[in-house]
């Protein structure tokens, strides 16, 4: 998978966030997308992953030198995200069933290996707006790693995890970015420290 892009610009009303981004995002390698906080990271992903136009410029997708249209994209992304909201009336169990109806899991991987993953299995079964927002925030993690997509975007990852969860993030952010397109907005090194490409999205003002 490719992702390209060409000319960005986003603004909010008069003011540019970032403009004249161009830029080639390719599957085997690992990208931050760094900056202060309030520089336009999250924006400029919310761009790639095509949650939010762009006000200039255009993104173009890719497999295999084949251009894939828009809502052909969206199955090949997983994304975990601060902003990203749980259904929080649902179980731990029900959430997950109901991610999958949309993803496929990885080859190894089930419900089972997933809540293991978490180590929560006593909390299958509890609601999750009763878990902490630590939890939550490795709930979001484990579905993005434990889908089968091509890509594989993270905003802030370790977002509300205590030394404990960041340790959990570092050992199996390596294991689950094997073979895809990794892209990790952060301003925290330990978060991104494995990426071997680094963009500063202040050099785009």
């Amino acid at each position: 998978m490719k992702i390209i892009l060409e000319q960005i610009g986003r603004r909010f009303n008069r003011d540019w966030i970032f403009k004249n981004v161009n830029y080639t995002f390719e599957t085997g390698n690992s990208y931050a997308i760094l900056g202060a906080n309030g520089s336009g990271k999250s924006t400029l992903l919310q761009v790639i992953s095509g949650s939010l136009t762009s006000s200039e410029g255009k993104v173009i997708y890719s497999s295999n030198n084949v251009q894939v249209d828009i809502e052909n994209v969206f199955p090949e992304l997983s994304l975990a995200a601060p902003y990203l909201e749980l259904i929080e009336e649902f179980s731990l169990s029900e959430h997950i069933d109901f991610h999958f109806q949309f993803k496929k899991y990885r080859e190894g991987y089930d419900k089972s290996s997933l809540v293991a993953l978490l180590n929560l299995l006593h909390s299958e079964h509890k609601v999750l707006k009763n878990f902490s927002s630590g939890m939550k925030q490795r709930v979001k993690l484990a579905l993005a790693f434990c889908s089968d997509t091509k890509v594989l975007l993270l905003d802030e990852p370790t977002s509300n995890l205590d030394q404990q969860g960041i340790e959990w993030y570092r050992s199996l952010i390596t294991i689950f970015s094997t073979d895809r397109l990794v892209i990790i907005c952060s301003n925290q090194e330990h978060e991104y420290s494995f990426c071997a490409e680094r963009i500063n999205v202040e050099d785009y003002k």
